[in-house]
C-alpha cells in the first residue's frame, strides 16, 4: 500500500479555529508524517515557525471559500501567503464565470494566482464539483492545465457536498498525468481514502488524517 500519509493535506480551516488548535494541528503532521497542513491565510505564518524544521509543507487556501473575489484580491492574497511563508496554495475559481461560459475570466483568475510571486508557489486549482456539471468539470480541468496549475481539486468541503470518487475519475481521464488531483470533503476513513487513490487522486485534503493513517 501507498504511503498515504505523505498525500494527506491536514487540514483546518474551520473559522473559530484557535491558534492552540492550529499548533496541535502541526504537531500531529509532524507527528504523523502528514505532506502538508492547510490552513487559513492567517495561521500561515505561524506555521511556516512551528514546522521550520520538518519536511511538512504549509498550504493555505486563496478566494476562499466561494471564489467569487476579483482576480486582483486573489493575486493579493496570494502572494502575501507566500511572503509569509505558504508553500502550497489551494485557489477557488470563479464559479460564476465558468458557468456562464466566461472562460478567459475563469484562466486569468487562476493565472494571476499562479504569478502572483516570483518565488512560485504549488498551486492547486479548486473546482468545487458539486456546482458543477460533467462538461463543466472537463472545462475547468483544461483551464487550469492551460492557466499553468499544477493540480485539481474537487471542493472547497463548505458547499453542498465534497469529493466522490466518479469525480476524480472524469478529473483524470482530463488531466491524466500532466497535473496532480486533490479531492477533499467527507473523506474521514481509510476505505474513502483508497477508493479515491485508486481513481486518481494523489493528494487527500482532510481533517481525518490521523483516523486514515491508524487504519481505525
Amino acid at each position: 500500500m501507498k504511503d498515504i500519509s505523505k498525500m494527506i493535506d491536514h487540514t483546518l480551516l474551520k473559522p473559530d479555529a484557535t491558534k492552540e488548535m492550529i499548533r496541535s494541528l502541526c504537531l500531529e503532521a509532524i507527528n504523523h508524517k502528514f505532506g502538508a497542513v492547510c490552513v487559513n491565510p492567517y495561521y500561515v505564518r505561524y506555521c511556516k515557525e512551528l514546522l521550520r524544521d520538518s519536511d511538512v509543507k504549509v498550504a493555505t487556501v486563496i478566494g476562499f471559500p466561494l471564489g467569487a473575489n476579483t482576480k486582483e484580491i486573489k493575486a493579493m492574497e496570494a502572494k502575501d501567503a507566500i511572503i509569509n511563508g505558504a508553500d502550497e496554495i489551494d485557489m477557488v475559481i470563479n464559479i460564476g464565470a465558468l458557468k456562464a461560459g466566461d472562460y478567459s475570466t475563469v484562466k486569468e483568475d487562476i493565472e494571476v494566482v499562479v504569478n502572483a510571486h516570483d518565488e512560485k508557489a504549488l498551486v492547486k486549482v479548486i473546482i468545487e464539483t458539486c456546482l458543477l456539471t460533467d462538461e463543466e468539470k472537463r472545462i475547468a480541468c483544461q483551464l487550469s492545465m492551460d492557466a499553468g496549475a499544477d493540480y485539481v481539486k474537487t471542493s472547497t468541503g463548505f458547499s453542498t457536498a465534497g469529493a466522490k470518487v466518479d469525480d476524480v475519475k472524469l478529473m483524470k481521464s482530463v488531466v491524466g498525468d500532466r497535473l496532480g488531483i486533490k479531492a477533499s470533503g467527507g473523506i474521514r476513513d481509510l476505505e474513502t481514502a483508497l477508493e479515491m487513490i485508486e481513481a486518481g487522486a494523489t493528494r487527500l485534503g482532510t481533517s481525518s488524517g490521523i483516523k486514515i493513517v491508524n487504519k481505525e
